[in-house]
């Protein structure tokens, strides 16, 4: 068992680097410009990211 009262835990880990390939897949971003963002920047663009492909996807929907 791995302590971790001392660092970030693996899945908070493995959440972050998540949610920079979202950003670096469907936002264009680098990595090291999400590395760099605050938490509530990159969170921000992810919401809006999502929103985004929401509003496509209900688009595509009417067309249908």
């Amino acid at each position: 068992m791995a302590l971790n009262f001392f660092g970030l835990s693996d899945e908070y880990i493995e959440g972050v680097y998540e949610e920079i390939f979202q950003l670096k897949q469907h936002g264009g971003w680098s990595f090291t410009e999400a590395y760099n963002l605050s938490i509530q920047i990159r969170r921000w663009f992810l919401h809006r990211l999502k929103r985004h492909f929401d509003e496509q996807n209900k688009e595509q929907q009417k067309s249908r």
